[in-house]
């Protein structure tokens, strides 16, 4: 079972919000995973990037699992929780034994083979989506729907976070379909009071 229900997925670039100034304002709220997504950052920068998120977290961290996208030796120089495996990445069974063995590592699934493949590989979990139209996730296609989710949760016995156009009033039905919980991006970044936000998930997924 994962330890979190709630996966916040940080864009710097398309979010109002400037997450190393909100993340310990989250973290507070109890947050309990985020990754770092900025594909466009070089390693350099995003090793930064990251050592000011974990600057401001501090004291304030506590129980947060931090994932980073893609990047499995910055993840465990970093001192990170897991990476985060996108489909053109180094698939799980490629990886590294040292790394395999000190990460938790999440997938990124847009269909039922995708899935199968991460749970046959040992991931910790898998996003699943887009499960609603997104603007952010249009580069993946149609949105796989309710009854996609639910096919996916049948395949495999691997935790699925619903992940593309997720809003509170939508885990319910999400919950409903079999996914384990959810990931989001705008929801939170892009939201008038992301504590607020975050407040709403937590109620309608019964935790964080």
């Amino acid at each position: 079972m994962l330890p979190f229900r709630f996966y916040l997925i940080t864009d710097r670039r398309n979010g109002r919000h400037d997450p190393v100034e909100w993340l310990p304002r989250l973290a507070e709220r109890g947050l309990r995973a985020l990754q770092v997504r900025e594909k466009d950052l070089p390693p350099a920068e995003l090793a930064g990037f990251c050592r000011r998120l974990q600057a401001a977290l501090t004291d304030s961290r506590r129980g947060l699992r931090l994932f980073l996208n893609d990047r499995a030796d910055l993840a465990l120089a970093l001192g990170f929780a897991g990476v985060h495996l996108r489909e053109e990445s180094l698939p799980l069974s490629d990886q590294p034994a040292p790394l395999r063995n000190a990460l938790q590592f999440g997938v990124s699934a847009h269909s039922v083979d995708g899935v199968r493949a991460a749970a046959a590989a040992g991931a910790a979990f898998a996003t699943f989506g887009p499960v609603y139209e997104t603007p952010s996730k249009a580069a993946y296609g149609d949105p796989v729907g309710l009854e996609g989710l639910e096919e996916a949760a049948r395949a495999a016995p691997l935790p699925l976070l619903a992940l593309g156009g997720v809003t509170p009033e939508r885990v319910p039905e999400c919950l409903a379909a079999g996914a384990a919980g959810v990931a989001a991006i705008s929801a939170i970044w892009n939201a008038d009071d992301p504590l607020a936000a975050l407040e709403r998930f937590r109620e309608a997924l019964g935790g964080l």
